[in-house]
């Protein structure tokens, strides 16, 4: 953690269904990125991930956020699902950019290459500086949560404006603390008098 995300650059199918040869998270900088690795294209949870984070793109992007899916297919298949219809086991037009990590070499520098073979379902959030600052990996028959993947989001945003850090549970809207042994005495005494 707090380390800067692995660079790439790689293939990426993107929302308009072009090829862009030349992706890269450098292009991101500015912006945050929720970076996303799935196993495969054509298999089994991958899909209920992709069109839920397909549906929730626009609460990712009114906080600035773009959201990078990547796996070990060609940025062919990646295509080809893009094009197969949901009912029929594809994505459909996904609003965002799947790259291509056909030598599984991103993988191998996230750390999350299985078996040498596919990546874990791992979710990183970097901030505007390419740093990780989040980061959750399950196994391959676990799927994520994409609200956990926006609270988070939250949650840095938060402590980067206020400066406040975030407790367990936090959510936007919710009560953060200061920093401070002071803060942490004041928000547990507060907890302690929720209903």
């Amino acid at each position: 953690m707090r380390q800067s995300a692995p660079a790439f650059t790689a293939t990426a199918v993107m929302p308009d269904d072009t090829f862009c040869q030349d992706f890269s998270l450098e292009t991101l900088l500015g912006k945050y990125v929720v970076l996303f690795f799935y196993p495969l294209d054509f298999t089994f949870v991958c899909p209920s991930e992709i069109l839920a984070f397909n549906r929730r793109l626009d609460d990712f992007c009114d906080r600035e956020c773009e959201v990078v899916g990547v796996s070990v297919d060609s940025h062919y298949t990646h295509l080809a699902w893009k094009n197969t219809p949901v009912e029929d086991g594809g994505i459909g037009p996904i609003r965002f950019p799947l790259v291509s990590d056909i030598t599984k070499q991103i993988a191998r520098d996230y750390g999350i290459l299985t078996d040498d073979a596919v990546a874990l379902r791992a979710t990183f959030l970097l901030d505007r500086e390419g740093i990780v600052r989040h980061q959750v990996v399950n196994d391959l028959d676990l799927g994520r949560n994409v609200d956990d993947a926006l609270r988070s989001l939250d949650a840095l945003r938060h402590v980067e404006a206020t400066g406040e850090v975030c407790p367990a549970n936090w959510e936007s809207g919710r009560q953060a603390m200061d920093a401070t042994p002071a803060g942490v005495v004041k928000y547990l005494k507060d907890l302690s008098l929720d209903p």
